[in-house]
């Protein structure tokens, strides 16, 4: 018919088009791509009926075209239609009551409506018709509010003749009638929440894929991408699903278990070792302090190496403390103060560098880390060493011979934990470490690029056959942070725990082991090939500049372990640099606005200038936030980081074609020079940083 049309092969030359419209338009259908995406269900244009916007169950969602020129309310409208046909397809065989498709079609769009940039919810502030009027209402939906709606079912035409809201319901809606972008940013902390404006934020990324900016930020945070993010959505669709057909709790705890399982799997970990999820890597710290205190009567010493390069909540949480003043499953705290249940223990920082912000030498932090130990050994207590591979800088310590000579001490009682954080680890590493009962903490948020937060602790063999026979509780402060599901179901000492869920960092990780599985898809001679392709190009890169000075002048001091054999903890993949201006060393406060600048469109600053530099200050380049280091000995600043991330690899590994690979990671490598071209046309420009 040709008054229907599919919404894909509708275009009109109208003013919505014209050239001071067409980048807002680009703009609401980019953030289209995040509506789920439902086979056999098609989006239809209706020119006969403008005003018309009617889903027709389990076959289409008919738009008048007037919507179209209104693209936000248009975005708005489709988001809702095709949430409830989602709803409605999962209902199974039994579609008598479409009050849930309602409800959760309503619920979803609210947040929806609620996460979208304030210029667009401007756009759509004085429509008046009654879906959107409940959608930009702030009153709290319920099933009793909503049953006074009679218009909804106008829009499918499925009379409710039940109007029976199942308890049932309640987990599901309550925990996955959310989009999967606002899911992403659930049960972490207030730091993953976006701005109204650029929709970022506190680690300069966002929930959904942003593929218009250059991004190298993995020893931080990244964005998810568009692959992770559509197979995570696409699990969202089937939890749904099988929360109808098999009930809410045996759906989740299924989901938890298979991610643990695919884990597994993908990092080639035994089945005998244990794996504990957590929001954050902060969180695992505060895992290990409740571990350590049931399997230790002893007074408990922890020994933090690289303490200035930890997450700066991880001291807090080795001493049993809150780190922040809201846990992860979003119960109000005091930052600072003890929780339930911890005793007190000793915890000695040994920093990287020296009180003249100096970088100690392998030889000056083990022969720190030996002292630590045998003075704490002495005094005949437990002893947690944590040791270091990598951190947010690159560094490793102490090295394995302190390590084995540490072995060495009579009368030891020492458990080590292996803060590989950032993950720039082989799985052979891992198993050499859970080999030796070493305890990892891992995150999929850092070389995986997975979304921020998303924290595992990995427990050895031995150590997890004996927490197993404990039958002594972890703290009982920690019913506040974690969930039953997301340590091992068959432990004594963590059967307290809620009996909720916390979705948002099983999705996290549910996109980050995405990510893992299709990095191992590249075979590995091309994978490390392109690995050293690329990082030594953004090694000479950063040494070109001469307004960038790199902080590793000795590149060994990234590295106290030496091997011929190649891996990523025998290569740098981490890049950090000063910034200068004139030879002088920019400000904390200058680098941190240079950050900020380098993530923004900034062509509004440059009007007039040419074509090319107006593309190059419009690109948003994403790379690691802000650290303070000393320049020299008496200079404070801050170097910025170029980070090698999984995608760099998995994204360049299309269709097998080993030409395209490579061609792929050159333009990446070029991503790279764009970056530092974009970092000397701020610098050049100091207005800019004031």
């Amino acid at each position: 018919m040709i008054n229907n049309v599919l919404i894909e092969d509708q275009y009109k030359r109208t003013r919505l088009f014209e050239k001071e419209n067409i980048n807002y338009l680009v703009r609401v259908l980019k953030r289209f791509n995040t509506v789920p995406k439902i086979n056999n269900i098609n989006i239809i244009t209706s020119n006969s009926e403008p005003d018309l916007f009617k889903i027709v169950p389990n076959k289409s969602v008919i738009i008048g075209s007037s919507f179209l020129d209104k693209p936000v309310l248009a975005l708005i409208y489709l988001r809702y239609g095709i949430e409830w046909q989602l709803w409605y397809k999962a209902l199974g065989k039994d579609k008598s009551n479409a009050l849930l498709c309602d409800l959760a079609a309503l619920k979803v769009t609210k947040i929806f409506y609620g996460i979208l940039p304030k210029v667009d919810k401007e756009k759509v502030k004085k429509l008046n018709h009654f879906l959107i009027d409940m959608i930009k209402d702030d009153e709290h939906l319920n099933a009793e509010s909503l049953l006074k709606y009679a218009e909804l079912e106008s829009l499918h035409g499925i009379k409710n003749s039940k109007k029976v809201f199942e308890k049932s319901w309640e987990p599901i809606l309550e925990n996955l009638a959310k989009p999967t972008e606002y899911l992403l940013m659930s049960g972490g902390d207030l730091r993953l929440n976006i701005d109204e404006i650029e929709l970022l934020n506190k680690y300069g990324c966002r929930p959904f894929p942003r593929p218009d900016a250059f991004t190298f930020a993995s020893s931080t945070a990244t964005s998810i991408s568009n692959f992770a993010f559509d197979k995570t959505d696409k699990i969202r669709r089937i939890l749904i699903q099988n929360s109808l057909k098999k009930g809410f709790k045996d759906t989740t705890i299924a989901f938890s278990e298979l991610l643990k399982s695919n884990l597994r799997k993908t990092l080639k970990i035994k089945e005998e070792c244990q794996i504990i999820f957590s929001p954050s890597g902060t969180d695992s710290a505060l895992q290990i302090a409740a571990i350590t205190q049931i399997i230790s009567d002893k007074e408990i010493t922890h020994i933090l190496v690289a303490s200035d390069e930890t997450g700066s909540g991880v001291p807090a949480a080795l001493k049993g403390c809150h780190f922040e003043n809201t846990t992860a499953l979003n119960y109000p705290v005091t930052k600072g103060d003890k929780i339930d249940g911890f005793r007190d223990v000793d915890l000695i920082k040994i920093p990287l560098r020296d009180e003249n912000g100096e970088l100690k030498s392998t030889l000056q932090m083990d022969a720190e880390v030996f002292a630590a130990i045998s003075k704490t050994n002495e005094q005949g207590r437990h002893i947690v060493l944590h040791v270091m591979d990598q951190s947010k800088l690159g560094y490793q310590s102490p090295s394995e011979e302190i390590i084995q000579k540490i072995d060495e001490l009579n009368n030891l009682s020492i458990q080590i934990i292996i803060d590989g954080s950032q993950l720039r680890l082989d799985p052979k590493d891992i198993q050499n470490y859970l080999n030796k009962g070493y305890i990892i903490t891992i995150t999929g948020s850092k070389y995986f690029t997975g979304p921020p937060y998303s924290g595992a602790l990995i427990l050895p063999k031995n150590i997890s056959r004996r927490i197993n026979s404990i039958k002594v509780a972890i703290p009982a402060g920690l019913t506040n942070y974690y969930n039953h599901s997301d340590w091992p179901a068959s432990w004594f000492c963590s059967k307290d725990l809620s009996d909720g869920f916390n979705y948002g960092s099983n999705m996290r990780w549910n996109a980050a082991i995405v990510e893992m599985e299709r990095y191992y898809k590249t075979p590995i001679l091309y994978r490390n090939m392109g690995i050293e392709m690329f990082c030594n190009f953004v090694e000479d890169s950063i040494k070109d500049a001469v307004f960038l000075e790199p902080l590793f002048g000795d590149k060994t001091k990234t590295n106290s372990y030496n091997s011929n054999e190649f891996g990523l903890r025998n290569i740098c993949t981490i890049f950090p640099f000063f910034i200068l201006k004139n030879e002088k060393v920019l400000s904390v406060d200058q680098v941190k606005k240079l950050y900020i600048l380098l993530n923004s469109d900034l062509s509004d600053k440059f009007e007039g200038s040419s074509v090319e530099i107006i593309r190059l200050a419009a690109q948003k380049c994403h790379i690691g936030q802000p650290v303070n280091v000393k320049y020299g000995n008496d200079c404070q600043s801050a170097v910025l980081r170029i980070s090698l991330g999984a995608r760099v690899i998995s994204e360049s590994w299309v269709n097998r074609d080993i030409s395209l690979f490579f061609r792929n990671i050159e333009a990446q490598m070029n991503q790279i020079t764009l970056i530092i071209k974009k970092l000397e046309l701020i610098i050049n420009n100091p207005e800019l940083l004031n």
